[in-house]
């Protein structure tokens, strides 16, 4: 299956933990190394989503207020 330009689709399994592994095209893409901080949105009606991490501080003031963010 071919994805528009810059959409990708992973699929992952969920271990025994509850944890789950970035497959590493998708570390690679993304940027994501080892010891980085990601944010876990979720909606009940649309699903999961992690962010970039470039953008963590938009998310973690939107959840948590401006005055949380310090």
């Amino acid at each position: 299956m071919e994805f528009p330009k810059d959409k990708y689709a992973w699929t992952v399994t969920v271990g025994t933990k509850g944890q789950i592994v970035i497959p590493k095209e998708a570390r690679e893409v993304f940027d994501i190394q080892p010891g980085d901080h990601l944010i876990l949105l979720g909606d009940t009606q649309r699903g999961i989503a992690i962010p970039p991490k470039e953008t963590f501080d938009f998310w973690f003031t939107q959840a948590l207020g401006k005055e949380a963010h310090k």
